[in-house]
């Protein structure tokens, strides 16, 4: 019976897995992680009574959760679609449902006196002499085994409590006239007028300010800024300037100031070619 509970319950797990984050996301996500492909596999293996005493099956369940996790992840390591989240989530649950197919089968062909079935309450006089009749090893692989899944629960609840802050680092793009990555000014004339739009992206991970100085073969043409981006926070403007000297290749180049720092944070150049007008 409990073998079909946890089957609907891997079910149910996935899409809250899926459309869930933070605390939430690791409650649902340890049992389904952790416990029940070891459980169900363990299930398989000793449909019958007695095979194995509790204190074993329940180690077992945890070991064999955290080796099927890491060669399911190994094995998606492998195939075309990787390890990620959709993948490791459709495998494990493949796992379990089929897993737990089997042992229900296997106990079906018991006689109802010979299958294993588990206690609703914990017996802990029960769980106290089968602890007694353990051998040294068998009590030392025992614990070995709690102690890593402990240490996995312990280090997931970690990681969601102080969540790791990804790179930091700002977006800094220049696009065409017409706000697209093509189309860019390479041969003009004398006089004319040269318009691109700037961008900048912050991902910071904190409030940043930014001002924008533009070069034409090393000599000031504009400025933009202070602009104050918030993490996340996306700003564009156009700006335009005159090619006001004749030559082939000529640079100009666009700089990036952050804070109150004198030295440009990023650079990008566009080359222009400046010929007499007709």
């Amino acid at each position: 019976m409990e073998l079909v509970i946890i089957a609907a319950l891997s079910l149910l797990m996935v899409p809250l897995v899926v459309f869930t984050d933070g605390p939430v996301r690791l409650a649902v996500s340890l049992p389904f992680v952790l416990f029940f492909p070891g459980y169900t596999l363990t299930a398989a293996l000793f449909p019958r009574k007695g095979s194995i005493d509790s204190v074993a099956r329940l180690a077992l369940s945890f070991g064999l959760s955290l080796a099927m996790v890491s060669l399911t992840g190994l094995a998606l390591n492998t195939t075309p679609w990787g390890i990620r989240l959709h993948t490791t989530l459709t495998s494990l649950l493949l796992l379990i449902v089929a897993t737990a197919a089997i042992g229900w089968r296997r106990r079906r062909r018991l006689l109802p006196q010979e299958r294993f079935e588990p206690r609703l309450r914990p017996d802990l006089a029960y769980l106290s002499r089968s602890w007694a009749q353990q051998g040294r090893w068998d009590r030392l692989v025992t614990v070995l085994l709690i102690a890593a899944a402990a240490a996995v629960i312990g280090t997931a609840a970690y990681a969601v409590a102080t969540p790791r802050i990804g790179e930091r680092f700002t977006e800094f793009y220049i696009l065409g006239p017409q706000g697209r990555a093509d189309r860019y000014p390479r041969d003009v004339l004398l006089g004319e007028k040269l318009s691109v739009v700037v961008g900048i992206v912050n991902r910071e991970h904190e409030a940043a300010v930014y001002r924008v100085q533009m070069t034409f073969e090393g000599t000031k043409v504009g400025e933009l800024g202070p602009v104050l981006l918030d993490h996340e926070g996306q700003w564009e403007q156009q700006i335009t300037f005159v090619a006001s000297r004749q030559g082939r290749d000529q640079q100009v180049e666009f700089r990036l100031y952050k804070g109150e720092g004198s030295e440009p944070y990023r650079t990008l150049h566009l080359w222009v070619s400046v010929t007499p007008g007709g």
